[in-house]
């Protein structure tokens, strides 16, 4: 009985800690170095166009919630930039299978 607790406790803290973004992309000084994850390729076309016009180290994560998708950006990524990635993002570009059934 006790080793089943134990493995629910870890699945739950695994669900619960464990950062799991849809997209994560890296950016170093003037280009995107890192790309994990599904990215349409226009805003993938947007947003090397933003890097290249501004030089930046950092990194975006993409969480897909209830509500829709959520940007989170490092600290080292500038407020305008910030702003111009935000303008430029597809939100229905990044469709989820929640709630559709398959047959």
């Amino acid at each position: 009985m006790l080793y089943v607790i134990l493995i629910a406790a870890v699945v739950i803290f695994w669900l619960v800690a464990v950062d799991r973004p849809v997209l994560k992309v890296s950016f170093d000084h003037g280009k995107i170095s890192k790309i994990k994850g599904h990215i349409p390729p226009s805003f993938k076309h947007n947003l090397q166009d933003i890097v290249d016009h501004n030089s930046f180290a950092g990194e975006m994560k993409v969480y897909s919630q209830r509500t829709g998708m959520r940007l989170t950006f490092s600290k080292e990524v500038p407020k305008k930039v910030q702003q111009r990635i935000r303008n430029v993002f597809p939100h229905q570009g990044f469709k989820t299978n929640k709630g559709k059934k398959s047959a």
